[in-house]
């Protein structure tokens, strides 16, 4: 037997070997066409498609693209999540403002989850498997398996190539559990002056960390348990020794957040930051809705795969009723708390967009070969039992045909959308540029939904025509916008804002997209409403001096308060 061991570790890190570079082959497929749709006709009807790439980098956008950062009255997202657009904003600083940019760093984050997933199921490989001797067995399927899993995926290629927040948000989430995993009981308080910087560096690097997420997206909150039972497990389940893990780090994110809340945003963008919660909460949970929330809630997981969701399901379910043993693995329980504690979040706000269950996504598909390795992986056969259980071999080959199938169907799909890509709205959006770079007597501010992102495509400036702190009718007459910009058709109250100052002339319409309460982007010229009356052309933003603040400027160089 001591001789089989050898043999089979060497096939188990072949084995891993292949499915790590089959999903590095399919990693590098998120990479081509990146100025391509969201996949048309997809299972996954999202609006983030249209907007979300724009609206949260827009602070970055303005930034290169006008000089200033923050336009007052529009919808200002960066004020309260600031992270994602720092972040855009330095790799904007090597490229220019551009698309293709964007959503290469979101690529580029997945790629880190890839990685960042494989070291976290190798650090607790063996703990979900009571049968390994974990001193003499090494490798494990789980970790690879799970990186395939991902790489492959058509739901995580379809919103890790969008430039939004959730690809960001998961990244953090599980350096968080990473770090966390490193943090030792006689760390935090009982700290040795003497002690080096790799006995406290995972305490710093976790204080970082925690804000890192609330301001990439405030909804990281409801991942905060899952962090904290990592740490509860490292201080061994007890609660003095975890107190002195985790009050070091909790102080440390409270400073750094509420010196950012107090410094920044209460004297300068207050107004901003509470519209953000405020535009959100339109959406929410009741009495007589909760069943049937709760309900769709969990039936529309199955946008994250037909064949995934149900097996991330069962896996949940065998480790909390079937196998409770495996929960003496931290990772197997902070993984449910993190399912769990987004899945409580998209309840409460009922507003079930698919790209909200990307986050969900992540901890279900890690869940499945970690519960599952003890099926598959070779074990030590304990005395007295020298035969392997039938039933334990047909449930191994059973996941074992489940995953091949899941495997083969997911990367058949993703091969589909990655040979098959539509670029119908940079193509509209190139030609909604020409039309308006052509027109000399207009002011080139493009007011729409989709402003940001034709900002990030076209680098026309934009404001938005649904969000924001000042009333549509109010922006309209401060900055004087000379295009409007429509899905298929013009809101009532849109047309209410806009009639008193413009004529709306329909100049160009454009198939784009596949929504069919959004396929036709519809391009409008603002002529003025009283015959006459020259158009209030500027070739530069209308934005008052003082007005203009940067990403480089300190909060006591900001001359506007809310």
């Amino acid at each position: 037997m001591n001789q089989q061991r050898p043999n089979s570790s060497r096939t188990l890190q072949v084995i891993e070997a292949a499915l790590l570079l089959l999903a590095s082959i399919f990693f590098i497929l998120h990479a081509f066409h990146l100025n391509a749709d969201f996949p048309n006709h997809s299972p996954w009807m999202d609006w983030a498609k249209y907007t979300d790439e724009g609206w949260y980098g827009d602070g970055a956008i303005r930034h290169f693209q006008r000089g200033y950062w923050y336009v007052p009255g529009d919808f200002n997202p960066a004020a309260a999540l600031p992270v994602w657009p720092l972040l855009e904003a330095a790799l904007f600083r090597f490229t220019g403002v551009n698309l293709v940019a964007a959503r290469a760093l979101t690529v580029a984050i997945f790629g880190l989850i890839l990685a960042t997933s494989y070291l976290l199921l190798r650090r607790w490989q063996n703990l979900s498997n009571p049968d390994l001797d974990n001193r003499n067995n090494k490798t494990t399927l789980a970790p690879a398996i799970a990186v395939l899993l991902l790489a492959v995926s058509p739901f995580c290629y379809a919103f890790t190539r969008l430039a939004i927040l959730e690809p960001l948000l998961v990244l953090f989430t599980l350096l968080a559990l990473l770090v966390a995993s490193y943090v030792t009981p006689g760390q935090g308080i009982a700290i040795p002056i003497r002690a080096s910087l790799g006995q406290i560096a995972p305490i710093l690097a976790l204080g970082l960390i925690l804000p890192l997420m609330v301001l990439t997206k405030t909804t990281a909150v409801f991942l905060l348990p899952a962090i904290a039972w990592i740490l509860w497990a490292r201080a061994g389940y007890r609660l003095r020794p975890f107190l002195h893990v985790g009050i070091p780090v909790v102080a440390l994110a409270a400073v750094i957040w509420l010196a950012y809340y107090g410094f920044i945003v209460r004297p300068h963008f207050l107004d901003d930051y509470r519209y953000l919660f405020s535009a959100n909460g339109y959406t929410g949970v009741t009495p007589s809705t909760a069943l049937s929330v709760l309900g769709d809630t969990i039936a529309d997981g199955l946008w994250i795969g037909n064949i995934l969701y149900p097996l991330g399901l069962l896996a949940a379910a065998s480790a909390l009723f079937l196998r409770p043993r495996l929960l003496r693995n931290p990772l197997i329980p902070a993984l449910l708390l993190w399912a769990a504690g987004y899945a409580a979040f998209l309840a409460y706000h009922n507003n079930l967009q698919p790209r909200y269950y990307l986050v969900i996504a992540i901890p279900l598909t890690l869940l499945i070969p970690v519960v599952f390795s003890s099926l598959w992986e070779p074990f030590t056969i304990r005395p007295g039992n020298s035969v392997r259980n039938p039933l334990r071999g047909l449930a191994g080959a059973s996941i074992t045909v489940v995953l091949t199938v899941l495997i083969v169907a997911d990367a058949r799909q993703t091969l589909h959308y990655v040979r098959n890509p539509d670029y119908t709205f940079t193509s509209a959006a190139a030609q909604i540029h020409q039309i308006v770079a052509a027109d000399r007597r207009h002011n080139p501010l493009i007011l729409s939904i989709s402003g940001s992102n034709l900002s990030l495509m076209t680098g026309l400036p934009s404001i938005c025509d649904d969000f924001g702190t000042m009333d549509l009718a109010v922006r309209v007459q401060a900055y004087h916008p000379g295009w409007y910009v429509a899905w298929n058709q013009v809101d009532d109250d849109k047309m209410d804002a806009l009639t008193p100052m413009y004529h709306l002339q329909r100049v160009a319409a454009f198939p784009a997209m596949d929504d069919p309460e959004r396929n036709l982007l519809i391009l409008y010229r603002l002529d003025p409403a009283i015959p006459g009356t020259p158009p209030r052309h500027r070739r530069k933003p209308i934005i008052p001096r003082l007005l203009q603040t940067n990403f480089g400027q300190q909060p006591s160089q900001i001359q506007l308060e809310h």
